[in-house]
Protein backbone atom coordinates (compact mmCIF):
# COMPACT_ATOMS: atom_id res chain seq x y z
CA UNK A 1 0.00 0.00 0.00
CA UNK A 2 1.14 4.02 -1.32
CA UNK A 3 1.58 6.18 1.89
CA UNK A 4 2.40 9.68 0.97
CA UNK A 5 4.82 11.04 3.71
CA UNK A 6 5.72 14.99 3.48
CA UNK A 7 9.80 15.45 3.72
CA UNK A 8 11.87 18.06 3.47
CA UNK A 9 14.57 18.48 0.58
CA UNK A 10 17.98 19.84 3.02
CA UNK A 11 21.37 20.83 1.36
CA UNK A 12 23.63 18.00 2.66
CA UNK A 13 27.29 19.47 1.85
CA UNK A 14 27.10 19.96 -2.22
CA UNK A 15 24.02 18.03 -2.66
CA UNK A 16 20.37 18.29 -1.07
CA UNK A 17 18.74 15.33 0.32
CA UNK A 18 15.93 14.16 2.84
CA UNK A 19 15.98 12.48 6.07
CA UNK A 20 13.11 9.81 6.89
CA UNK A 21 11.75 10.15 10.21
CA UNK A 22 12.68 7.12 12.80
CA UNK A 23 9.82 5.36 12.71
CA UNK A 24 9.06 5.52 9.01
CA UNK A 25 12.36 4.02 8.27
CA UNK A 26 11.95 1.09 10.94
CA UNK A 27 8.53 0.64 9.76
CA UNK A 28 9.50 -0.05 5.88
CA UNK A 29 12.80 -1.38 7.61
CA UNK A 30 15.27 0.90 5.64
CA UNK A 31 18.36 0.40 6.58
CA UNK A 32 21.86 2.67 5.75
CA UNK A 33 23.28 2.58 2.33
CA UNK A 34 20.59 0.62 1.19
CA UNK A 35 19.18 1.12 -2.20
CA UNK A 36 15.59 2.15 -2.76
CA UNK A 37 13.07 3.76 -5.26
CA UNK A 38 11.33 7.01 -4.68
CA UNK A 39 8.07 8.76 -6.02
CA UNK A 40 8.48 12.14 -6.26
CA UNK A 41 5.48 14.38 -6.89
CA UNK A 42 6.00 18.18 -5.95
CA UNK A 43 3.33 20.01 -3.89
CA UNK A 44 1.52 22.15 -6.03
CA UNK A 45 1.87 26.03 -6.17
CA UNK A 46 -1.64 27.63 -6.63
CA UNK A 47 -0.76 30.52 -4.82
CA UNK A 48 -0.83 32.29 -8.91
CA UNK A 49 -4.68 30.96 -9.28
CA UNK A 50 -5.89 31.53 -5.77
CA UNK A 51 -4.09 35.08 -5.63
CA UNK A 52 -6.10 36.42 -8.23
CA UNK A 53 -9.52 35.51 -6.44
CA UNK A 54 -11.30 37.82 -3.85
CA UNK A 55 -10.11 36.95 -0.13
CA UNK A 56 -13.86 37.70 1.28
CA UNK A 57 -17.15 37.99 -0.48
CA UNK A 58 -20.50 38.46 1.08
CA UNK A 59 -23.25 35.90 -0.02
CA UNK A 60 -25.23 38.96 -1.47
CA UNK A 61 -22.36 39.73 -3.70
CA UNK A 62 -21.48 36.47 -4.66
CA UNK A 63 -25.49 35.88 -5.97
CA UNK A 64 -25.27 38.70 -7.88
CA UNK A 65 -22.52 38.00 -9.69
CA UNK A 66 -23.30 34.50 -10.19
CA UNK A 67 -26.79 35.75 -11.74
CA UNK A 68 -24.83 38.65 -13.85
CA UNK A 69 -23.99 35.79 -15.65
CA UNK A 70 -27.00 33.79 -16.23
CA UNK A 71 -28.39 37.27 -17.91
Amino acid sequence: MRMPVELTVKRVGNSIGVIFPKNLAEEKNLHENEKILIEIVKEADLSDVFGTLERKMSGQKFKDMVKSGWR
